[in-house]
């Protein structure tokens, strides 16, 4: 098989798991749940056929006309499919502590700092370096690295905190992040690799393809298998995540909204002043025993 139709291939083989994962999101009623994740598939399902069109359009020795168009629709799917993988992982980092509400407001208010000091930051250099046209590609590479990696991040902080979360492998939330932290991961390697080799049919690109079908493929399977029911978290009132939860609660309340919270949920202060009330009852047993 030449190699320009076996990569054509595996573009139709993407797109038709594009669409397959949207059917199976979608027959769920998934996007109530995760309505940017529903965002960027319709925006997959609905633009592959276009720019695939437009492309070969393109390609052809009278379709010049048409390359204006496919650059201007390639790169603005790329940017709102940037934006909408961070809203996704907002969503996943939501629903992975949908039982710590403290976290979570805490939690948002990190994402939106973090968007936008990674729009700033990519904005910067860009204001030098191209004019006109030539810097929508840059301002979409520099914003989809930055989504990037937020999502290896929140794979990270999701795999270091399962357990403290009582979150399941199982969990859509964790395996979303696990797709897009494998999909980062795929473009900031082959991307350093290719660097130097701008080919649609060079062996890394095949690789890179592999790796998105897998990813695709993998979710398939996860979205068609029953998610199991998540139970109610509950933890000790002396454990870290709980300590942290009631002061990400605290954070941005009024003076008198912080007073009222009760001393006896077994905090820090509380744990020390038992503990030397015990050593204080004990030396006084032994100072009575010796008289």
């Amino acid at each position: 098989m030449p190699i320009d139709s076996a990569m054509s291939l595996m573009t139709t083989a993407e797109f038709v798991l594009w669409a397959t994962l949207g059917v199976l999101f979608w027959t769920k009623g998934l996007q109530s749940r995760f309505p940017a994740m529903s965002f960027y598939l319709a925006l997959r399902v609905g633009s592959m056929p276009v720019l695939l069109g437009l492309f070969h359009a393109q390609a052809q020795p009278w379709g010049h006309i048409f390359f204006p168009v496919y650059f201007y629709a390639y790169w603005t799917v790329y940017i709102a499919s940037a934006v909408s993988l961070y809203f996704i992982c907002v969503e996943v980092f939501r629903s992975a502590l949908s039982s710590f509400s403290g976290l979570i407001r805490l939690g948002s208010v990190v994402f939106r700092w973090a968007a936008l000091a990674s729009v700033i930051m990519s904005l910067i250099p860009l204001s030098s370096i191209h004019r006109g046209p030539l810097v929508i590609p840059d301002l979409a590479v520099a914003l989809m690295r930055s989504v990037s990696v937020l999502e290896l991040c929140l794979l990270a902080f999701l795999c270091l905190c399962m357990n403290a979360l009582r979150l399941s492998v199982r969990d859509l939330a964790f395996g979303i992040a696990l797709g897009f932290g494998v999909m980062s991961s795929n473009d900031f390697i082959l991307s350093s690799l290719l660097a130097g080799n701008r080919s649609l049919v060079s062996p890394l690109q095949f690789v890179y393809e592999s790796l998105v079908l897998t990813v695709i493929g993998f979710w398939v399977v996860f979205f068609a298998l029953p998610e199991p029911a998540r139970k109610p978290v509950v933890v000790p009132v002396n454990s870290t995540i709980y300590r942290w939860n009631e002061i990400a609660s605290a954070l941005g309340h009024t003076g008198t909204q912080v007073a009222t919270q009760q001393p006896a949920s077994g905090f820090f202060l509380t744990d020390v002043e038992r503990v030397v009330e015990k050593v204080l009852n004990k030396n006084l047993q032994n100072r009575e025993s010796e008289l």
